[in-house]
């Protein structure tokens, strides 16, 4: 890569990496706020489900604001805007500041994405290795996140840590208000117009026709299993380390860490770093999704990981139940599935729309997959109230089945796509 190459995506890892380092730190928080505060999962899913749909949600505006401004202005309002929002989480006197603070975050951090991979597409002469790395750093993220999370929890109060976190969104403005790039470099060596930003749909007739365009039977099914995978993704993993909590036993019956009865025992939370590790396992997951794209057709791996996500979650309970080794292997078989199928679902999208529309196409795939798929939190808070943990698993298993199924009907309209 040359010298912008590497500026670019050197300044979209690190703004990438600070998303998902929020992003997946709040269900740490979770299991803290359910201790302090008089709430139920059920309630404190829903506010959380409402800051992640913002995610999902902000993507469409946020695609059509990275090709009218700049896309590093974009990301930087976004880098702000996240910070700024766990400032106030730090400061939150109690449930309804909370949901405050989330839901500025997922107004924020929604227009990440498309202002970002917009920056990579028109910006870095070798894409391929531009997003590889930015695929990477946003795994980090997800690791990162819920670990420092429960390591600064050792240490300092829910709030305190909050405030902490809004470091990293400060230093990663401070690198790209000094970076130096070229955002449309990649655009002129390919021979395309210099004309910088400004592409995007200039009215609402424009992107109501641009919709209709997309939305073919294969793009809307492709749509349908990307929203199957959001909604488990986000239920499984928003109470996971309270659910993991349940399960394993005091640390200390096995490793003597801390003294018992001292401070840090007190706060040492084994479900957080099981969670951490889990999530972890996740950046092998990506990498060997990646490499089934190169190797068998998207659709048949989609039916496959779905298939294992299902088989995972109806064995979840019965393993964890058995015994801590089990436990650890069946959360380390789910990190690696639950985060194989995203390289899968990027390329069925990218199958399935024209060139001309790939920043409005993934613009619906996080309007589905974080959005819309922000529901599985509020389903799974609901469920955990109602029917305990063992009926929740078994309820988001549908979602893996219905998305295999889907993935069957989409290899079929491929195929009478191909023979036509």
């Amino acid at each position: 890569m040359n010298d912008n190459d590497r500026s670019i995506v050197g300044f979209a890892m690190l703004a990438h990496a600070t998303v998902h380092t929020y992003e997946l730190s709040i269900p740490i928080f979770v299991v803290v706020w359910l201790q302090q505060f008089s709430t139920t999962t059920a309630l404190l899913g829903t506010i959380v489900a409402v800051g992640y749909a913002l995610f999902g949600i902000g993507a469409l505006p946020g695609g059509v604001l990275a090709d009218l401004l700049s896309a590093r202005t974009v990301v930087i309002g976004c880098l702000l805007g996240m910070g700024g929002s766990f400032l106030l989480l730090g400061f939150a006197p109690g449930i309804p500041t909370i949901a405050l603070a989330l839901g500025l975050w997922g107004v924020a951090a929604s227009v990440y994405h498309p202002a970002g991979l917009s920056l990579l597409s028109t910006g870095v002469s070798e894409r391929g290795t531009g997003f590889a790395y930015h695929g990477m750093a946003g795994n980090v993220g997800i690791a990162f996140g819920p670990l420092a999370t429960a390591l600064l929890l050792l240490a300092f109060d829910w709030r305190t840590v909050a405030g902490l976190l809004s470091i990293p969104a400060a230093l990663a403005v401070a690198y790209a208000v000094t970076a130096e790039f070229d955002e449309m470099a990649a655009v002129r060596a390919d021979g395309g117009a210099d004309e910088g930003r400004g592409g995007g749909p200039s009215s609402l007739g424009e992107f109501v026709t641009g919709t209709r365009t997309l939305f073919t039977a294969g793009f809307a099914l492709a749509i349908c299993v990307v929203l199957m995978n959001g909604v488990f993704y986000r239920g499984v993993l928003t109470f996971l380390p309270d659910v993991l909590g349940g399960f394993l036993p005091p640390i200390t019956d096995y490793v003597r860490l801390f003294d018992p009865g001292s401070p840090m025992a007190e706060e040492f939370d084994l479900a957080s770093y099981v969670y951490a590790g889990l999530l972890t396992v996740g950046i092998a997951g990506q990498y060997a999704g990646g490499k089934l794209t190169d190797r068998i057709s998207v659709t048949t791996g989609l039916i496959g990981v779905f298939a294992a996500l299902a088989v995972v979650a109806v064995l979840f309970v019965p393993a964890a139940q058995a015994g801590l080794g089990p436990l650890l292997a069946v959360s380390a078989v789910l990190g690696f599935v639950l985060f194989a199928i995203q390289p899968l679902y990027q390329a069925t999208i990218a199958e399935y729309s024209p060139p001309d529309d790939r920043g409005l196409s993934y613009g619906f795939t996080y309007l589905a997959n974080f959005g819309v798929g922000a529901a599985g939190a509020a389903l799974s808070g609901i469920l955990l109230s109602a029917v305990g943990t063992d009926g929740t698993f078994l309820a988001l298993a549908a979602f893996p089945v219905l998305g295999a199924a889907l993935a069957v009907a989409l290899s079929r309209v491929g195929t009478r796509r191909g023979a036509a």
